[in-house]
């Protein structure tokens, strides 16, 4: 099952509280690395929290956008150990697939 906050999150429920729950339930999380991502994991807010939890099991699959993972590496080697993915890689499909 996928869980996309903005779709899966009713009106008014603390977001907190259902990314925990979402995070309990998962078997794996794609966590797209994008500049923004790397501000908010440098700031400590809600993604570096969320990436503990799946960096913890080894339950995770970085997909570089629009960064590298050598700039990932600077902002969390745990993360970047991880195999993952690069959306600039010659064909998206591959990445999507």
């Amino acid at each position: 099952m996928v869980w996309f906050s903005e779709r899966d999150v009713p009106l008014g429920t603390l977001l907190i509280r259902e990314i925990d729950k979402g995070l309990k339930n998962s078997r794996v999380g794609i966590v797209l690395v994008t500049p923004a991502l790397l501000k908010s994991i440098e700031s400590e807010g809600i993604a570096e929290k969320e990436l503990s939890v799946l960096l913890s099991p080894g339950r995770v699959v970085p997909v570089a956008h629009g960064t590298t993972f050598e700039a990932l590496r600077e902002v969390s080697p745990m993360l970047a150990s991880h195999a993952g993915l690069d959306t600039a890689s010659p064909s998206l499909a591959n990445v999507a697939a």
